[in-house]
């Protein structure tokens, strides 16, 4: 894709400019420093591999539980069995990133039939409840 083309992309734009900022490192209670390893802006976010969470998990002692885990202004529990998705949202959860919080339970087509079904019920109660309220 040509430099000319990115630039006429609205949406291309939008999404460079977001990967772009800036986040604020988070020290170690302990020591004061920052990991190495932790991204100074939201494309290196995305970058991070699974070790490199663990690691910034175990840094921040978030993966092995002290007396310091709890006192990070959001701390989250860690396991050794996480895929790399959970991981990347724990991480952006402690870290402060929005849409972190927990993950998206996905419905099924069942599911999603049977909340429309529901919906054109209270539809038809309400139209048989306005028609009958002037008897």
């Amino acid at each position: 894709m040509t430099l000319a083309k990115v630039s006429r992309n609205a949406a291309l734009q939008a999404k460079i400019s977001q990967m772009a900022l800036q986040l604020a490192p988070l020290v170690q209670l302990t020591t004061g420093e920052v990991h190495p390893s932790f991204p100074a802006t939201l494309l290196n976010f995305w970058l991070l591999t699974s070790a490199e969470l663990d690691d910034l998990a175990h840094f921040y002692h978030q993966r092995t539980p002290c007396m310091w885990t709890r006192r990070y202004p959001c701390p989250v529990e860690w396991s050794n069995n996480m895929s790399l998705e959970e991981k990347r949202r724990k991480i952006g959860r402690f870290i402060g990133l929005r849409g972190c919080e927990s993950p998206v339970r996905i419905k099924t087509e069942e599911e999603i039939m049977e909340e429309a079904r529901q919906a054109r019920l209270a539809e038809e109660q309400e139209m048989w409840r306005r028609k009958a309220a002037w008897y």
